[in-house]
């Protein structure tokens, strides 16, 4: 099945070949957003916030077909 990856801020260097930190993977069927990340290699300490289709979720969290999914870092500033 495809899900959606949406990569933001610094997580975007995960995704070198979409400059917009947007792209399409397949995931097996019973995929949790962990298993997902870790396939990437992003390690998981530096995710802050993860959203299913605009809903906050978490690393256990069971992914289906046409999910998106999007990714922040933890946000720095003054």
């Amino acid at each position: 099945m495809f899900v959606e990856v949406r990569l933001y801020a610094t997580l975007r260097r995960y995704a070198p070949t979409s400059p917009s930190g947007v792209i399409p993977i397949e995931v097996p069927v019973n995929a949790t957003v962990a298993s997902l990340l870790g396939a990437m290699g992003i390690e998981l300490t530096e995710v802050h916030i993860i959203m299913i289709n605009g809903v906050i979720s978490t690393l256990t969290s069971a992914l289906h077909e046409g999910d998106r999914l999007g990714v922040f870092p933890a946000v720095g500033g003054g």
